[in-house]
């Protein structure tokens, strides 16, 4: 019998555009709409700033991502691993709408954690997302930890924070082991995510990206594509899995 290739994929804000959930640093992204915006989501003025904290717990309040749902891109890559291909998808995305739309969770690696639960900056207590939120609607406007009183912050990883190396080292691991490499709704210009690209080139992988914008791997592509995630990313995939 012979054993499938494994395929990687890296996912960014791109993949969950057609979701409902805005990219960052887009032509339209949201950090170059409103720069103020990206204090809520800095540890070191969240940490510092009970404004902050209470402005980011608004955000929350509005953000879309816990009722985002699963889109085609996210479908075709859950069937291909239906399709008895081994995965591994490496995400920046912190919205949970690979699990959501069917791939195993142990298949999936967060760089920048998840959005769907709050952390404790105490004891490192962890909860739900949608039990904080609604302490929130009841009139917190700052809650704190419910075990020891400290500040809770979503259990993503915020601008001034460290990757998990854990997972980091995890994700090295999958781009050396790939025979494909797709880079799909990246920028491509936040590190060390972005250098997982070169690692898996560097190995020998088949390298293709998926982007509206040029980045900087395109020079190392195999592949570059410009249409748009969701009918690309399903048709690539179909290609692979067949």
């Amino acid at each position: 019998m012979t054993t499938k290739p494994l395929v990687a994929i890296l996912t960014g804000a791109g993949v969950s555009t057609d979701s409902g959930i805005p990219d960052y640093r887009g032509p339209n992204g949201l950090w170059r709409r409103d720069p103020e915006a990206e204090k809520l989501v800095t540890y070191e003025y969240y940490m510092g700033d009970p404004e902050i904290r209470r402005r980011s717990w608004q955000m929350r309040r509005a953000n879309r991502t816990l009722h985002a749902e699963p889109n085609a891109a996210h479908l075709a890559v859950a069937g291909l691993e239906r399709s008895g291909v081994p995965v591994r998808v490496i995400t920046q995305n912190v919205d949970g709408l690979h699990q959501a739309a069917g791939l195993s969770a142990r298949k999936v690696l967060e760089l920048h954690g998840s959005a769907r639960s709050v952390v404790c900056t105490g004891c490192g207590a962890r909860t739900p997302m949608a039990d904080a939120l609604a302490r929130v609607e009841a009139g917190e406007d700052d809650p704190p930890c419910l075990e020891c009183g400290g500040i809770l912050k979503s259990a993503t990883v915020l601008f001034g924070e460290r990757l998990d190396p854990a997972v980091l080292g995890d994700a090295l691991a999958i781009a050396k082991a790939c025979s494909v490499f797709l880079a799909v709704g990246s920028s491509l210009q936040v590190q060390p995510a972005a250098g997982l690209v070169g690692v898996a080139a560097d190995h020998g992988a088949r390298l293709v990206v998926v982007n509206a914008e040029p980045t900087p791997y395109d020079d190392r592509a195999d592949e570059v594509v410009r249409e748009p995630i969701g009918t690309a990313l399903p048709r690539l995939l179909a290609e692979l899995g067949g």
